[in-house]
C-alpha cells in the first residue's frame, strides 16, 4: 500500500512541476503589468533583471562541467550574440511593451503559437520535410493555420466581457457599426502583435539554439553567454530610449519584487524544471502544458490586477489550443515512427551480426 502512495506521488511530480513552470511563466507577466501600470520602464526591468540572472548563472558557467567543456571560439560566440538578438533582445521587448497593452491572459494565449511557428520555420530552413500525402504532415498544416487564425480573432476581436454576458440577464443592445469585429482599442490589437512577434522570436530562438547546442554541448554555458549578451543589448537599447536617469532607479515594492522574481524564478528555476521534465519526459509532455497557462492568467489577472476576461480571448485562445494540441498530436506520432524505424534498424543489425554464427553452427 506505502509502495503504490509513493509511487503515485512521484508519477505526479513531473505534472506538478509543469503547473509550477506555467504559474511562473504567468507570475511574470502578471508582475510585469503590474510594476509597468505603475510607471515602471518594461526595457529597464528586462536589464535589471537579465543582469541578476547573468551573476547567477557566472559561477555554475565555469565551475560545471569544465573538463569536459569545449573551447570557446569566436565564431560560436558571434552565433550566441545573435541568438541572444532574437531570442531575448527581440523577445522581451515585445513581450513587455505587448503586456503593457493588452493582458497576461492575451501573452499566454499567444504564447501557443511557438510550435506553430516553429514548423513554419523548420519547413522554410529545410529542417523538416513535408509530404502532403501523410496524414501527419496534413494535420501539422492544419494545425498551424489553426493556430494563426486563432492568434488573428484573439488580437482583432476583443468582444464583450465575460461576467457580463454570465451575469447580466438584460445586456444593453449594442448598435451594430463597421468596426464591430474589431478590438475595442488599438492598444488591445498593437499588444496581440508585438506579443505574436514575441512567439516568433522564441520559436526561431530555438532552432537556433538547437544548432548551436549540437555543436557545442555545453547548456549552461550557452545560456550564460545567452542571457548575458541578452543584457548588454537590451541596455544598450533602454538607454537609446529612455534618456531620464530616474527611471533607472529600481523603486521598492512591485519593481523590486518583478525585477528579483523574473531573475531567480524565470531564470534558474524554469531553465532546471523544464530541464528536468524534459529528461524524464519529453518535449511532447513539456509543451502540452502551455495552454495550462491561459487558465492560470485568466484567474491572476482577475485576482490581482482587476482585468476582465472578454469573449474574443475566450473564443480566441479555444481555437489556438485546438491547432496547438494537433500540431503536438502529429509531432508525438512522428517521434513514434522515427523510433520505431530506429529499433527496427538495431534489431536488423543485430540479426545480422548473429545469422553468420548460425550458419557455421549449421555447417558442424
Amino acid at each position: 500500500m506505502g509502495m503504490g502512495v509513493k509511487q503515485l506521488v512521484v508519477g505526479l511530480v513531473p505534472y506538478a512541476a509543469m503547473v509550477a513552470v506555467q504559474c511562473v511563466q504567468v507570475g511574470i507577466t502578471t508582475l510585469s503589468k503590474a510594476a509597468i501600470s505603475q510607471g515602471a520602464t518594461p526595457l529597464i526591468l528586462a536589464v535589471y533583471a537579465d543582469a541578476i540572472a547573468s551573476l547567477i548563472l557566472l559561477p555554475l558557467s565555469f565551475f560545471l562541467n569544465r573538463k569536459n567543456r569545449p573551447p570557446l571560439t569566436f565564431a560560436l560566440l558571434c552565433k550566441v550574440f545573435i541568438l541572444s538578438l532574437i531570442g531575448i533582445t527581440l523577445m522581451q521587448i515585445c513581450v513587455y511593451t505587448g503586456v503593457s497593452f493588452s493582458s497576461p491572459t492575451l501573452a499566454s494565449a499567444t504564447n501557443n503559437l511557438i510550435p506553430a511557428f516553429t514548423f513554419l520555420l523548420a519547413v522554410i530552413f529545410r529542417m523538416e520535410k513535408v509530404d502532403l500525402r501523410s496524414l501527419i504532415s496534413q494535420i501539422k498544416i492544419i494545425g498551424t493555420l489553426v493556430s494563426i487564425a486563432g492568434a488573428f480573432i484573439i488580437t482583432l476581436y476583443k468582444g464583450p466581457s465575460i461576467v457580463a454576458l454570465l451575469f447580466e440577464h438584460q445586456p444593453k443592445p449594442q448598435p451594430p457599426t463597421s468596426f464591430t469585429l474589431l478590438a475595442t482599442t488599438d492598444n488591445w490589437v498593437i499588444g496581440g502583435i508585438l506579443l505574436s512577434i514575441a512567439s516568433f522570436s522564441i520559436a526561431a530562438g530555438n532552432i537556433f539554439q538547437a544548432a548551436i547546442l549540437k555543436s557545442y554541448p555545453s547548456e549552461v554555458t550557452i545560456v550564460f553567454f545567452y542571457i548575458l549578451f541578452g543584457t548588454i543589448q537590451c541596455a544598450i537599447v533602454a538607454l537609446i530610449a529612455e534618456r531620464n536617469p530616474d527611471a533607472w532607479r529600481i523603486r521598492p515594492g512591485i519593481e523590486l519584487i518583478t525585477v528579483m522574481y523574473t531573475a531567480i524564478f524565470g531564470g534558474l528555476m524554469l531553465f532546471g524544471l523544464v530541464a528536468w521534465c524534459l529528461r524524464r519526459k519529453g518535449p511532447v509532455f513539456v509543451a502540452m502544458f502551455n495552454p495550462v497557462g491561459i487558465f492560470i492568467a485568466a484567474l491572476m489577472s482577475d485576482i490581482f490586477l482587476g482585468d476582465t476576461l472578454h469573449l474574443g480571448s475566450v473564443i480566441g485562445a479555444i481555437i489556438i489550443v485546438t491547432g496547438f494540441y494537433g500540431v503536438m498530436w502529429a509531432q508525438s506520432k512522428e517521434e513514434e515512427k522515427i523510433q520505431a524505424n530506429t529499433d527496427g534498424r538495431s534489431q536488423l543489425l543485430s540479426h545480422s551480426r548473429e545469422t553468420p554464427l548460425l550458419e557455421d553452427y549449421a555447417q558442424i
